[in-house]
């Protein structure tokens, strides 16, 4: 085993630029609970509160539009909490909000819960989480290396 050194992240921070939008304009900007958070919390910015019944899912407004550093993306996943007492998480988790991205955010959430969920203006609805991108070079080939496990697939490595 290697002993890696910890890197503070507060002390080599990537700028993201936020631009609030009118609807937006007194909810707070997203931020870590802890030091150690590698999510950051954002808020609903919805007018009053929007209820989300059993099953429904619901594009929900965070008020916020970010300018993400080319190479970077912003992936968007549930709050634990919330999927775990209320059934309520991100329909696509992890979402990607990509670097040319310049629209409002929205953050699509679904009930999979047994009652409905009130979410009111404010409330974390989501964790944000800054991420480098490494882009791909597809390479069509004739055939590929052999492995042990080759095409098994569901289930294929066992139970435990």
């Amino acid at each position: 085993m290697y002993d890696l050194p910890v890197v503070d992240q507060r002390l080599f921070p990537v700028e993201v630029r936020v631009q609030r939008l009118s609807h937006g304009a007194d909810v707070e900007l997203p931020s870590y609970a802890t030091d150690g958070a590698a999510g950051a919390d954002v808020r609903c910015a919805e007018a009053g509160s929007l209820k989300i019944e059993p099953g429904q899912r619901a594009a929900v407004a965070t008020g916020l539009v970010f300018e993400i550093p080319h190479g970077w993306e912003i992936q968007v996943r549930p709050r634990s909490g919330l999927a775990w007492r209320q059934g309520l998480t991100v329909v696509n988790a992890p979402g990607t909000i990509d670097s040319d991205y310049r629209g409002e955010v929205k953050i699509l959430m679904v009930n999979l819960g047994s009652e409905a969920v009130t979410v009111e203006r404010g409330d974390r609805v989501a964790q944000l989480v800054l991420s480098p991108v490494h882009r791909a070079a597809f390479a069509e080939v004739e055939a590929l290396s052999e492995t042990e496990r080759s095409g098994g697939g569901f289930g294929s490595t066992g139970r435990a």
